[in-house]
């Protein structure tokens, strides 16, 4: 155990110490080295993962095998650069995010939060989501960040202590109260709704097809009457970013919480779909979103 602890502290320092030396770069040699490190680690991804995207882009967006190819490429590639930013965010802060990130819907929001009811923010692995959340909670909204735990304690530590030093509040997917407590006192709760839930999710149609679905946006909605925010983030060639924040919507509230949860996690699941025919180099294709079905086979 003790060995164990010690080995997370050096990697967690490590870590801390990259972060200091690629903070030192400037802007144009950090995004350089990015999009070396991303295309350095592109022909290590299992053949497997990447056909897997290929056929997935291709059917989705009805592409032909070489555009399906070159998505699924940019797609994985911009991790590199995605890297490189999150381990700069101590260079962000209130007083320069606005160079680097600008907010388009900024108001509905602002609305959102009128009612006093809490927001629930529902996005998508598309963009670079830190760069989100930390844009917003620099823009002084009140920013909750559900987080996935991570494996390895020292990336899990690294990487809440930079949600936190941007002024997020971090609290783990298993932890419902807080996230309903947080809500009820008017902050934004942020999920991200567009992995495979497995045999807990919603079946809802993505890109033609049956996607199991989260259904704790819906669900914390509804249980709440709180209002959702789905806000997205993309990247300009310049390497700046722009939020795409979209107006509130509202659950219709019935007798049956079941088809009021799938109704809305349909709504919601259409308007990420809408976000990714846009902007398709930029989403999360490696992953397997359609790996479970509704007859109960993966």
């Amino acid at each position: 155990m003790e060995e164990k602890r010690w080995e997370n502290g050096m990697l967690y320092h490590s870590v801390k110490l990259c972060s200091r030396l690629v903070c030192a770069l400037p802007a144009g040699c950090r995004r350089s080295l990015g999009n070396l490190l991303g295309e350095v680690c592109w022909p290590l991804v299992p053949k497997k993962r990447r056909r897997m995207a290929v056929q997935n882009i291709s059917r989705s967006l009805a592409m032909d095998e070489r555009s399906a190819e070159r998505v699924a490429r940019q797609s994985a590639t911009r991790f590199g650069r995605m890297l490189m930013e999150v381990l700069c965010l101590p260079k962000l802060n209130p007083e320069n995010i606005g160079q680097k990130v600008r907010m388009e819907g900024k108001d509905y929001l602002t609305e959102a939060l009128s009612h006093k009811r809490g927001v629930v923010l529902a996005t998508a692995h598309s963009g670079n989501w830190e760069i989100l959340g930390a844009s917003l909670a620099m823009n002084g909204f009140p920013v909750i960040a559900v987080a996935q735990k991570q494996t390895n304690a020292a990336m899990d530590r690294f990487i809440n202590e930079y949600r936190t030093m941007a002024g997020m509040h971090v609290t783990y997917k298993s932890g419902v109260r807080e996230m309903v407590r947080m809500l009820g006192q008017g902050k934004i709760v942020g999920l991200l709704m567009d992995q495979d839930a497995g045999h807990d999710g919603v079946f809802v149609t993505f890109f033609d097809r049956q996607a199991s679905t989260p259904p704790g946006a819906a669900a914390l909605a509804r249980l709440k009457e709180a209002p959702i925010v789905p806000a997205f983030i993309t990247e300009q060639p310049d390497g700046t970013h722009t939020v795409i924040i979209h107006p509130p919507l509202w659950m219709q509230k019935t007798a049956d919480r079941e088809q009021d949860i799938a109704t809305t996690t349909q709504q919601l699941t259409t308007i990420i779909e809408n976000h990714i025919r846009r902007f398709p180099q930029e989403w999360f294709w490696l992953h397997n979103r359609w790996k479970h079905s509704p007859d109960g086979n993966t």
